[in-house]
């Protein structure tokens, strides 16, 4: 759908929209970022809103309530499309139509089957101007999690790893190996403090009992900590169980695992975590019910066998790679040399941290 511009002033008037839709980062899972802005007739700005968290007020209604009856033949700015149904709370189209409101102007639309263009449609039908596309790109950006997710049913997934410059992720087989310094770790807890979950295979589990939490980075919503063990050879004394204040612990294991270890699944209950059974452990099915169990973005942070899953299956969304100025040497274990080779990432970037390097970017489909 082509965006439609009806005023020179849309543009900015959405960029605010989207500014405000940014401070619910990290807060509103599973819910997207929204923000609106309401404009007077006469080119005011006369009320504003973002959703702040899920089960709180949609970012049209904040914004329709701060502009109270000054709302009447304005224009309101939406970062997404206007929802019609009942969900957590009511829907926003009625209260659109309800506060007199003459056009409203859509970034991108809601890919969730609920909404899926009905918004937009069922206020059209009830005489409001709707113009959709202005800021697209940059909304469809700032919504990448939720928009993943209500199309696909899977998290967005970033693929993080750190390699030396030899492009080695250990020094040795099964040998814990600290590679990166005090800059690129304070970086990777804040990407941990804006996904819904962080996940490990059991091999990385085992050999740096990690706790896998955000220190130093506050949340509101507790980090979900996910452990790919299809054997399930995950140990109760784990770290990672230390922590549960933080957030929960999912294994996702082989229903046969389950089956045929039952003392040892009992014994990971007990120490608090979650286990799934599944049929075939492969990605795509892990992937779905990480989504069916609302964790909207999701964290891959190794090992080597893990991230060539996730590879090979098409799930990963981003890479972030972070590169120390050093070498490990030819006994170093390698990491996807191979399987990355032809890869090509869109918006790539590169940045300092420290005397670490961090690049990043998204993997490019054609889907």
């Amino acid at each position: 759908m082509v965006a439609v511009w009806r005023d020179s002033s849309d543009g900015l008037h959405m960029d605010r929209a989207l500014a405000l839709a940014r401070q619910g980062c990290g807060q509103t899972s599973p819910n997207p970022m929204v923000g609106a802005v309401v404009v007077s007739a006469a080119g005011k700005v006369v009320g504003s809103g973002f959703h702040a968290r899920a089960g709180a007020a949609h970012a049209e209604v904040c914004a329709l309530d701060e502009a109270g009856a000054l709302a009447r033949g304005a224009t309101l700015y939406c970062t997404l499309e206007p929802c019609a149904h009942e969900g957590r709370t009511g829907p926003c189209a009625p209260r659109i139509v309800d506060a007199g409101v003459r056009r409203v102007v859509v970034a991108v639309g809601d890919p969730n089957p609920r909404v899926d263009g009905a918004g937009i449609a069922w206020l059209r039908t009830r005489g409001i101007q709707v113009d959709v596309g202005v800021r697209r790109a940059e909304a469809a950006r700032l919504n990448e999690v939720f928009l993943t997710w209500a199309s696909r049913g899977r998290p967005f997934v970033t693929m993080k790893i750190a390699t030396s410059l030899d492009k080695r992720i250990a020094s040795r087989p099964g040998v814990r190996t600290p590679i990166t310094g005090a800059a690129a770790a304070a970086a990777v807890h804040d990407t941990r403090a804006e996904v819904d979950a962080v996940g490990v295979g059991s091999a990385t589990l085992l050999i740096d009992d990690p706790r896998l939490t955000a220190r130093g980075t506050p949340r509101r919503l507790p980090l979900t900590r996910v452990v790919f063990d299809r054997r399930l050879r995950t140990p109760p004394t784990a770290r990672i169980f230390r922590t549960l204040g933080d957030g929960p612990v999912i294994v996702m294991a082989n229903a046969a695992s389950l089956r045929a270890k039952q003392a040892a699944a009992d014994r990971l209950r007990a120490a608090g975590a979650t286990l799934e059974a599944l049929e075939t452990g492969a990605m795509p099915e892990i992937m779905q019910r990480l989504g069916t169990l609302e964790i909207t973005s999701l964290l891959l942070e190794g090992g080597a066998v893990l991230h060539r899953a996730a590879w090979a299956a098409g799930v990963v969304d981003r890479v972030q790679r972070y590169i120390a100025p050093t070498c490990l040497g030819s006994q170093g274990v390698r990491w996807l040399e191979d399987e990355l080779s032809m890869a090509r990432l869109a918006d790539a970037s590169i940045r300092q941290l420290g005397v670490d390097l961090l690049m990043e970017g998204y993997v490019q489909r054609s889907d």
